[in-house]
């Protein structure tokens, strides 16, 4: 049957239930649209609050993980810090050292270059004390050693001959006899010396008993000096 709606002829039997239901669904929707305010506002009221109550929960759930997050964040920043620190430490002390040991070495290298003074000679050790043998030989030869250098004039045999004509060679001898002893004040020793000559004539650094044999000698050759010129210009009593 062709319609009096220009077009509509061409539409078939298919198309023609498809546009009733889409009509049909336009009216139903109109219907839902002018319905008051009642069961259903009520239900939709109740279908949409758990919505909005699972939003706000979820907001705040997220908002504590961001502030686990920005808490964590924070305490690597610190750890990051410290580790900086104690990196900068550690690298401002390694310097330190390596400038210290380089100054060592410098200094050790400085100090290995300097030339090396040449040693000291050793001093030359003393003479050993010359020894004389306890007897008229070397008691004459040790007073002929301290006579030169006093600078007192004699020789071996002027000293030989006037001991052994004064006392034989006998270092205790004393003349208990002549005018000397006469005044108390006899010839004793070697040389047969009276005491005040030997204390006027002494030598220093010979004994001051006037029975040791060095002693007499070298204060008689002293006394002799001054009166004879030398103990070698006398011979005989004197």
């Amino acid at each position: 049957m062709r319609s009096p709606i220009s077009g509509y002829t061409r539409l078939t039997k298919v198309h023609t239930f498809s546009a009733a239901g889409i009509a049909a669904a336009g009216v139903a929707a109109l219907a839902f649209a002018v319905v008051p305010n009642g069961s259903a506002d009520a239900e939709q009221s109740q279908a949409v609050k758990p919505v909005a109550w699972n939003a706000s929960a979820f907001g705040e759930t997220q908002q504590a993980e961001l502030n686990k997050q920005a808490d964590r964040a924070a305490e690597q920043a610190k750890k990051d810090a410290e580790s900086k620190k104690k990196a900068e430490a550690e690298a401002q002390a390694k310097a330190k050292a390596d400038k210290e040991r380089a100054e060592k070495e410098a200094a050790s290298r400085s100090e290995e270059r300097k030339p090396v003074a040449a040693a000291a000679a050793p001093a030359p050790a003393a003479p050993a004390p010359k020894v004389y043998a306890n007897n008229l030989d070397g008691w004459i030869k040790e007073s002929l050693d301290i006579m030169k250098a006093k600078g007192i004039p004699g020789s071996y045999n002027g000293i030989y001959r006037n001991i052994m004509r004064e006392s034989t060679g006998n270092p205790n001898a004393i003349n208990n006899w002549d005018s000397n002893a006469a005044a108390g004040i006899p010839s004793k020793g070697l040389l047969q010396v009276i005491d005040p000559t030997f204390k006027a004539y002494h030598v220093e650094g010979t004994s001051w008993n006037i029975y040791d044999p060095v002693a007499n000698i070298t204060a008689a050759c002293n006394y002799a000096a001054k009166v004879y010129g030398s103990m070698d210009n006398v011979n005989s009593a004197y």
